[in-house]
């Protein structure tokens, strides 16, 4: 069980690797580029949604402490609570002060009421979450650097800014991974007309490999 678990460690400290890295990149023997959909939220969006996680994340960790596993995601200023909570009060407290948060346009709470997760179960669920987040990218047309991947028990939580069909593209995707039970999708959809807008705004110029590397 230990050999396996820091097996999967390493390979998401790989993967982690990689999703941060710009470029064009080599992945087993193949190096190529191709272009990728930029992050649709603005500059200025995408500082808000930093602030909300660290300012709302931080908050409720100090308030809850071990009563709380809470993990605060937001994307476009939309809120993902996701983890497990001792009692229903917590659960409706995290929501009500995320909430008030004045950059929160929209609350989704997926606290779970029972005890906090494993490091076994937690550390899972990331390398869970580091191969739904790398099939996105090889996939054609799925813009995933405008999206948010979160993997909670074994569930993945799908966050971003995409048309009906990239969104449907996603949903599969996720499903399709081996080890994801549920796929939930808190997407904010928007035309082809304003995906083209984007577009033209030279905000799809980043590279990316072309090809997945082996699980």
């Amino acid at each position: 069980m230990r050999i396996n678990l820091l097996g999967k460690t390493l390979v998401l400290l790989v993967a982690t690797s990689f999703l941060s890295a710009c470029g064009v990149l080599a992945v087993g023997g193949v190096a190529a580029g191709a272009s990728v959909m930029a992050d649709r939220r603005t500059p200025a969006v995408q500082v808000m949604d930093k602030g909300i996680q660290l300012e709302v994340g931080n908050a409720l960790d100090k308030r809850f402490g071990d009563s709380a596993h809470i993990n605060v995601t937001s994307f476009n200023q939309k809120v993902l609570l996701t983890g497990e909570v001792k009692n229903s009060d917590i659960k409706e407290q995290a929501e009500t002060y995320a909430k008030a948060n004045k950059n929160t346009r929209s609350i989704f709470n997926e606290l779970v009421i029972g005890p906090n997760s494993t490091y076994s179960a937690r550390a899972n669920d990331s390398y869970l979450e580091s191969k739904v987040k790398t099939q996105m990218i090889f996939t054609e047309q799925l813009p995933s650097n405008s999206m948010d991947i979160v993997a909670e028990g074994g569930s993945i939580y799908l966050m971003g800014i995409l048309t009906q069909h990239e969104a449907e593209i996603a949903k599969k995707v996720a499903s399709n991974i081996n080890g994801v039970k549920d796929v939930y999708a808190y997407f904010d959809i928007i035309s082809d007309a304003e995906k083209v807008r984007l577009e033209k705004q030279g905000k799809a110029d980043e590279s990316q490999p072309t090809s997945p590397p082996k699980y």
